[in-house]
């Protein structure tokens, strides 16, 4: 039985943000920033893990690879569990288990058990994403609801930038080891998250009243329905590929054409977060006022036109706008997936929409720095570039034909 809403969550202004609705959006928007802490750390530690551990560049890629497809598994897991048990409590089980198993990672001996260790904290982060949307569409206005989608995006960012910052400084003195142990600090967030965060009122409404099919059912209830859902996994395949190719090969890129060290690389790629997180806050603004799809074809086509753009260029100066503006694209849309997925699907099944579809698109994404990996060493950084650019074309096309446009509607 869901734990009965403790305050209002409906305020008699329909357009006001309650207090339970801000503690919903912390609450998501910081387990979203140790998500995006963990994973940015392990793009900037892959070559000292690798000289340790005595890795190859596929094992070494493997590892984040490992780390998204345990997001899949988590996903529709915890989606499922989290319709059926309650946002809160199950969004502290994923925190707590990626928590714990990051940790693991510092005790690694080799490449097998370092596998596992990621693949299960995955486990735990593919959760975290699609519950913390789930809960915060629940609990703000409709009216915005793309804002609040794309301040839980923000929280990601502000994990990412802080792994830019703080990596160049703790890597060198503590070790890629010393680096994992922080990834036990979520678990004593997780407490204070739990202790915070009540289930907003049409979840609680709907526990009254459990549906006849079960959650994964409700994803291809009706040929609309499966269209979104195909439509939607298009589009979350295509943002995470492209996020994590560029991402992830960023750093790497910069050392090995420009001979940027690891300081500079990450003054580039914490340029590029900004911009990503100026992005996402744009993207939920402007979607709140003109519609989920005409923002997303809009960041869709600029991703497109800026990666094409980016490799290009070999001006230290203008490398370093050109990724503000690139991440501003490429990662924007992020601020709008929370919004779109919440406003498709029922309470009965929203969270695990948030996470399978996400989470899949996740999956696919993995493989982005193995597949920009490969084609960088056969065919040049320009090429795999433009393989991501015809992706956003991709996009923009699933989006024309499968999406429906639901700004302003009430939740199912």
């Amino acid at each position: 039985m869901a734990r009965q809403s403790e305050y209002p969550t409906a305020p008699a202004d329909r357009d006001a943000v309650t207090p339970a609705g801000w503690k919903a959006l912390i609450g998501s928007a910081l387990g979203y920033a140790m998500d995006g802490f963990d994973l940015l750390i392990l793009g900037f530690m892959l070559r000292a893990i690798s000289a340790d551990l005595g890795l190859s560049p596929a094992q070494a890629a493997s590892l984040v690879t490992a780390t998204l497809i345990g997001a899949v598994i988590g996903g529709i897991g915890f989606g499922m569990l989290s319709d059926r048990l309650g946002r809160v409590r199950v969004l502290t089980w994923t925190i707590v288990l990626f928590a714990v198993f990051t940790g693991l990672c510092a005790l690694a001996q080799g490449y097998w058990d370092l596998l596992v260790y990621r693949t299960i904290a995955g486990i735990g982060l593919g959760g975290e994403f699609g519950i913390g949307m789930a809960l915060v569409a629940e609990a703000w206005p409709a009216s915005k609801r793309a804002r609040a989608s794309s301040y839980v995006g923000i929280g990601w960012q502000v994990g990412v930038l802080a792994a830019a910052i703080l990596t160049p400084m703790l890597l060198p003195e503590i070790g890629w080891r010393g680096m994992f142990v922080i990834g036990l600090f979520p678990a004593v967030a997780a407490y204070f998250i739990r202790k915070g965060l009540h289930e907003p009122d049409v979840f609680v409404a709907k526990s009254a009243k459990p549906a006849e099919k079960s959650s994964l059912r409700l994803l291809v209830a009706d040929g609309p329905t499966t269209r979104s859902s195909i439509g939607m996994v298009i589009l979350c395949g295509v943002q995470n590929f492209g996020y994590y190719g560029v991402m992830i090969w960023l750093p790497n890129y910069l050392s090995s054409r420009f001979g940027f060290g690891l300081t500079q690389s990450a003054t580039w790629t914490a340029v590029t977060i900004l911009g990503m997180a100026v992005g996402i806050y744009a993207f939920g603004q402007v979607a709140d006022r003109i519609g989920r799809k005409p923002a997303f074809f809009t960041w869709m086509l600029g991703a497109a036109v800026m990666v094409v753009l980016y490799a290009q260029l070999t001006d230290a100066t203008a490398l370093l706008i050109a990724g503000a503006v690139m991440g501003f694209f490429v990662n924007g849309m992020l601020g709008g997936y929370g919004a779109l997925m919440s406003e498709l699907y029922p309470t009965a099944a929203r969270a695990t929409a948030q996470n399978v579809l996400f989470n899949i698109g996740r999956a696919i994404g993995g493989f982005g720095p193995v597949v920009v990996g490969a084609i960088v060493g056969a065919y040049g950084f320009q090429v795999a570039i433009g393989l991501l650019a015809l992706l956003y074309l991709l996009d923009i096309v699933a989006m024309w034909r499968l999406i429906p446009e639901r700004k302003g509607e009430e939740l199912a």
